[in-house]
């Protein structure tokens, strides 16, 4: 009791008290009416294509093809993190700017798929290159891994386009509050 003679509240518990996420997307399968959940299904979908034509040329030039395959598989498991996160609504009960790590997660990913597009467009590129062998001169990629590489440089594109996208829906989200008041 205070001197007053009214109880004093107990303090709050921090345990049951958590400040609320900072998030402008919906949560839940409502994420899917976005433009946002659209990408990232895409990038979901086009990025299992790229490891999927990549190893199945048999990675030729595995120096060029590896980091490929690193940053597709890779990209592809955190892709399918990110959207289960947001499908089964975790991101309300996690404190976080979400808004910003929706932005450094595709930031990220785009510049290291911009890479890895371009070292498949490299790997493509040498289809011409012949080495020397024990018996003959044969080509570095036979047709069929030239034309599976093609593919994988296509889908590759086109996974980086929509980190792209994403990357630029991410940032009109989530933007300092400086560059609002200007």
């Amino acid at each position: 009791m205070s001197a007053g003679g009214a109880p004093v509240p107990p303090p709050p518990n921090p345990a049951v008290s958590f400040p609320a996420p900072r998030i402008t997307l919906p949560a839940g399968p409502d994420i899917l009416r976005t433009y946002s959940g659209a990408f990232v299904c895409l990038e979901i979908l086009f990025g299992g294509l790229v490891w999927i034509l990549v190893a199945s040329s048999n990675v030729p030039l595995p120096l060029l093809q590896g980091w490929v395959m690193f940053v597709s598989v890779t990209a592809f498991i955190f892709s399918l993190l990110f959207l289960g996160v947001f499908l089964s609504g975790m991101v309300t009960q996690i404190d976080a700017n979400w808004n910003f790590l929706d932005f450094a997660y595709h930031f990220t990913v785009f510049v290291f798929y911009f890479g890895a597009f371009l070292l498949e467009a490299a790997a493509t590129s040498l289809h011409d290159l012949h080495c020397n062998t024990t018996a003959s001169v044969q080509p570095l990629l036979s047709d069929n891994q030239y034309n599976i590489n093609v593919a994988a440089t296509i889908f590759a594109f086109m996974t980086t386009a929509c980190y792209g996208c994403s990357l630029g829906l991410a940032l009109r989200r989530w933007r300092p509050v400086t560059l609002l008041r200007n």
